[in-house]
């Protein structure tokens, strides 16, 4: 099975220990941090998920851990 290049990312982020999660509210999904993160994740998410376009932000998002139940 080939990953995409979404889970790709996600995926790394996590490997190099970050912490940020989703949240989804009303089919809208925000991202957040509550403790700081190794610097490698945190240069790792700026240089690669934050340059994406905004539609492609989500679907990494969508595959990090979620603070929503279930």
């Amino acid at each position: 099975m080939e990953l995409t290049n979404a889970r790709r990312l996600a995926d790394e982020y996590l490997r190099l220990g970050g912490h940020r999660r989703v949240v989804i509210d009303d089919n809208q999904t925000s991202v957040r941090e509550w403790e700081s993160e190794p610097h490698e994740a945190e240069a790792f998410w700026k240089r690669h998920v934050e340059t994406l376009s905004p539609e492609c932000q989500r679907e990494v998002q969508l595959l990090l851990p979620t603070i929503n139940r279930a």
